[in-house]
């Protein structure tokens, strides 16, 4: 695991000019790979490459990027693994590609495919995760990719004179010639999802390459292709749904697809280990670890006070069934307030998921004991886990079951102000375990999803934070968003559902999630449920093997009960949830106040300060519970002190 960086200038290089910034660049992200760091220009051609390496195989220097591919054509920098870099070396050489390997590393098996089969043909190859940029000497080129699901970041752009790339913003901001300018659409749609949806980022004119795109750049720079998909989600998921099968069928098959997928995920030359949690999926992915393992797999999980959110007592009853070496810490308010500040620093591009504080807090534990965790993520995307494949569908079937005349008034009762405050009155009122999360929020989203069950509205309403962020933002409407993907043929609601997730929420979200956290302490998380071959599979799945009534991952579970007893994983779903309602109201009522002062929000010109007020009056109130709204906005203004002057946190300056 690595980060990657460079630019090509077409303006007339200089070569001190251009190692100077690349090494610059490459400094930025130096948190990526703690173990080392090159760089590679071609001050003829402007071009310049940089990395930073977290060692993970073939920890030696025949590792070291950026690499050249046997044949001097290509010279890459890369992020990521190449899972079945054996298995492409064993195809070379049966067909005759034998170069003089310098080591294992799966970097050279890619360059090697490169100069066999081409970039394209080497990807479609590659069963991995993956951000990668390839300089062709040969056709004076430059190529970015990424993997088929977006688990590594990619971001690209032009300023001025300028093509920048690099695996964080972090990295293209460190350069001269990079211009601070934002993009406010951009903030209205991170409003709207707590994060900016790709492919925009948060500055204008810089670009984050889709998952399972190609980019090519030519021209000096100065001709930039659109990204070209070497694999389709739609187009597996339409194949998937015209080839269903039975569970019954496709059991075993998915077991040895998750097993493989688990044990591809084990190869490193260095200590692995797993997030354990206690539920279905981290469970599962430990428990087929474990299986192939001839000793205790190391398992990590952390504990909260709360224990309206603390999940530690199901994750150490797990691990004793299994038998892992396992390792559980036990956080307190005052650890997880610790690094809220700090949050801006790490994503470094606005993203207000809470569920990014023990994301983080787990990595950091974990990175003292391993440098890779295998992780359960993917398997709610993937096999139908959210609540809101559930809940949400139930929801628009009743109002589609009722006159359409009726819908618009009882969803004006049910939203109305005086009910979500009577909602929120009586909530008060139960015991603290009792209590629902948000629930204004719930309703309001229920009676948004009553007065339109239409599944394209159902999922855009359920999965907002902001109903109509534009009113938040002078001036401003955000980004199209999901009107702008093409769905797959699909007729049911959960499927429809499903699909978007895999394609908006999983990579720009959970998996940006997973990356940043794991990366500021130098861990590399995999993930096994999001293997294509497991994707490809699982849409062929019917429906009732994944949501059977009202319980998600069906067969997952099937799966998972060979090796865990029911009884230590059947439980309500919980999320990696914080408390932030109550943090608001009390430590952070300070830290909140002065970010969201009038005169501050004022200034900036950014946001409406009569709504941002209205929003805290009724939070503080208790008419609404605005926490999580809140708590964009906060993210968001927290990110701006940390971005918005000249310095560039986080690793700029840890070296030269």
């Amino acid at each position: 695991m690595c980060g990657l960086t460079g630019f090509w200038f077409f303006g007339g290089a200089n070569g001190v000019r251009m190692e100077r910034d690349v090494r610059r660049m490459t400094r930025a992200i130096a948190h990526r790979g703690p173990d080392d760091s090159g760089i590679w220009t071609d001050s003829d051609a402007g071009i310049a490459l940089g990395h930073r390496r977290l060692s993970i195989l073939d920890t030696s220097s025949c590792g070291h990027q950026p690499m050249t591919s046997p044949s001097g054509r290509y010279v890459m920098v890369y992020n990521g693994e190449a899972y079945n870099f054996a298995e492409l070396r064993g195809t070379l050489e049966a067909g005759g590609v034998a170069p003089a390997w310098r080591g294992h590393s799966d970097t050279e098996i890619l360059l090697a495919g490169f100069d066999h089969w081409g970039i394209p043909g080497t990807l479609k190859r590659t069963n991995g995760m993956f951000a990668l940029a390839v300089w062709d000497r040969s056709e004076r080129t430059l190529t970015l990719a990424r993997d088929r699901l977006g688990e590594k970041p990619l971001f690209y752009g032009r300023m001025g004179q300028t093509f920048l790339f690099g695996s964080e913003l972090r990295a293209l901001m460190a350069h001269p010639s990079f211009e601070r300018d934002l993009d406010r659409r951009s903030t209205a749609s991170f409003l709207r999802h707590s994060y900016v949806p790709a492919p925009h980022s948060i500055w204008t004119g810089i670009a984050k390459l889709p998952p399972a795109t190609m980019v090519t750049v030519s021209e000096g720079g100065r001709s930039v292709s659109e990204p070209q998909p070497y694999w389709s989600a739609r187009a597996v998921v339409e194949h998937g749904v015209g080839d269903h099968q039975s569970a019954r069928q496709m059991e075993d098959e998915i077991e040895a697809l998750l097993s493989d997928a688990v044990g591809l995920r084990m190869v490193a030359d260095v200590e692995l280990g797993a997030f354990l949690s206690g539920g279905v999926d981290s469970s599962l992915i430990t428990a087929l670890m474990q299986a192939q393992s001839s000793r205790p797999i190391r398992t990590f999980t952390i504990g909260f006070d709360d224990p309206r959110f603390d999940e530690a007592p199901y994750a150490n009853a797990v691990a004793a069934h299994l038998g892992t070496d396992h390792t559980a810490l036990y956080i307190d308010e005052a650890t997880m307030l610790d690094i809220v500040p700090k949050l801006p620093s790490i994503w470094d591009e606005p993203f207000a998921d809470s569920s990014q504080i023990p994301t983080f807090l787990v990595s950091r534990l974990a990175s003292s004991h391993v440098t890779v965790c295998l992780s359960g993520d993917g398997g709610d995307e993937i096999f139908g886990g959210y609540n809101r494949y559930l809940t949400g569908t139930e929801i628009a079937n009743a109002a589609r079951a009722l006159p359409a005349g009726l819908r618009a008034p009882m969803a004006g009762v049910m939203g109305a102000q005086p009910t979500l405050a009577l909602a929120e009155s009586v909530n008060s009122w139960l015991p603290k375990r009792s209590r629902y999360m948000g629930l204004s929020d719930r309703i309001r989203k229920a009676a948004d999803t009553v007065r339109d069950p239409e599944p394209l509205s159902m999922y855009r309403n359920l999965v907002s934070h902001q109903v109509d962020p534009d009113r938040m933002i002078l001036g401003h409407r955000e980004y199209p968003g999901l009107s702008d993907i093409a769905l797959p043929v699909l007729t049911d609601p959960r499927a429809i559902m499903m699909y978007l997730d895999t394609v908006t929420y999983l990579p720009d979200d959970i998996l940006t999630k997973v990356d940043r956290a794991g990366m500021a302490v130098g861990l590399e998380a995999r993930v096994p449920f999001l293997d294509h071959r497991i994707v490809e599979r699982a849409w062929s799945l019917p429906m009732e093997a994944k949501i059977n009534g009202r319980t998600g991952k069906k067969i997952l579970r099937t799966i998972l009960a060979k090796y865990v007893p029911d009884a230590l994983i059947e439980r309500p779903k919980a999320g990696f949830s914080v408390p932030i309602a109550a943090w608001l109201k009390g430590p952070l009522r300070e830290w909140a106040g002065d970010l969201l002062s009038p005169a501050r929000i004022a200034r900036q010109g950014i946001f409406d300060p009569a709504l941002i007020e209205s929003m805290l009056d009724d939070n503080a109130s208790g008419r609404r519970a605005l926490h999580s709204q809140l708590w964009d906005v906060l993210m968001f203004q927290a990110w701006h002190d940390c971005y918005g002057g000249a310095s560039i946190p986080f690793g700029a300056d840890d070296e030269g």
